[in-house]
């Protein structure tokens, strides 16, 4: 199992009038080939700030102020805009949490295909064409030579994401980081649409990074979890450990908050809110939310330690509290 992207103690900040604004302070994290990876964290945890950092496409006035990128052992920090060009949409492909912002409205599905398929390959106008309307038909749109000549507003929520995904397919990536990609979407497309992912994955052996707030989509789409919060990691282990396990309070406060299927229970939502990053708590972010919380949680941060074979945990009482999930 290689490793394809990893994450080294990455901090981004956004410098803003009302102060700095500590997005992501300190967050690592390996992605390895086929084993799917999710980030998960309620929204303001630093999920998408961490993927568009480590691709190099922090907006203003977003910087990155410390860390290290590496995909597939090649540093990318340091790396020119034109340099990155060649890896971001040709070996890391993105699909973001909303298509209507991400597709152009002027321009056809099948320009917008072909524009990011001869940015990456020494294909002719019709060559492209061609690859475009093949990942149409991969990601399931029917008519796809119809299609390519249609413009977004002229396809359901549901088309414009597999025209999303087909566009973050077309440098022919090893790995794709899908953003929330069920957002906006009804609960049988949203089924779909993860569907397809799966498929595509093993059809094109091709490694996924998900973002996402719902651990349901965990369970059913990784086979590893790095849980956020306020821009630190909380916990990070396998799919299996998380959900049988847990060692974090914010990972049990996710759990206890998704509802299931085989028994009646009383849903826990979590107290209070993401803190603000401007000022955030001292000593562990989440300590103003845990019941579990103690002075100590209060004066220091808590560092990531390990709790297991390839486990980690930031909180300062993990061998002492019990949050294993009741049968």
């Amino acid at each position: 199992m290689g490793e394809l992207l990893r994450v080294d103690d990455l901090r981004t900040y956004f410098y803003t009038e009302a102060g700095v604004v500590k997005a992501v302070d300190g967050v690592s994290f390996v992605a390895n080939e086929g084993e799917p990876l999710g980030l998960v964290g309620e929204s303001g945890s630093g999920k998408t700030v961490t993927v568009l950092a480590a691709m190099g496409i922090v907006s203003r006035p977003g910087k990155i102020v410390s860390g290290k990128i590496f995909f597939k052992g090649e540093e990318l920090d340091h790396k020119s805009e034109k340099e990155m060009r060649k890896i971001r949409g040709k070996k890391i492909g993105y699909v973001s949490q909303d298509p209507n912002s991400s597709l152009d409205p002027l321009f056809t599905v099948g320009n917008q295909l072909v524009e990011v398929i001869r940015t990456h390959f020494e294909d002719t106008k019709d060559q492209a064409w061609d690859k475009g309307v093949k990942l149409l038909k991969l990601v399931g749109i029917p008519e796809a030579d119809t299609r390519m000549r249609s413009y977004p507003h002229e396809l359901s929520g549901g088309m414009k994401q597999r025209v999303a995904i087909a566009r973050a397919l077309a440098g022919e990536p090893e790995l794709l980081v899908a953003d929330e990609p069920t957002t906006n979407l009804d609960v049988t497309i949203q089924a779909q649409v993860l569907d397809l992912l799966k498929t595509l994955g093993k059809q094109l052996n091709m490694s996924l990074i998900l973002i996402t707030h719902d651990m349901g989509l965990i369970a059913e789409m990784t086979k590893r979890v790095v849980v956020l919060y306020a821009g630190k990691v909380a916990e990070e282990a396998s799919t299996l450990e998380v959900f049988q396990t847990p060692k974090h309070p914010y990972t049990a406060a996710l759990l206890a908050s998704v509802p299931r299927l085989d028994r009646k229970e009383v849903l826990v939502p979590i107290g209070g809110g993401i803190p603000n990053l401007i000022t955030p708590p001292s000593g562990c972010r989440f300590h103003p939310r845990c019941a579990y919380a103690k002075q100590i949680c209060i004066d220091q941060i808590p560092p990531l330690e390990e709790s297991g074979q390839r486990r980690l945990v930031a909180c300062h009482r993990w061998k002492e509290i019990d949050l294993r999930r009741k049968a």
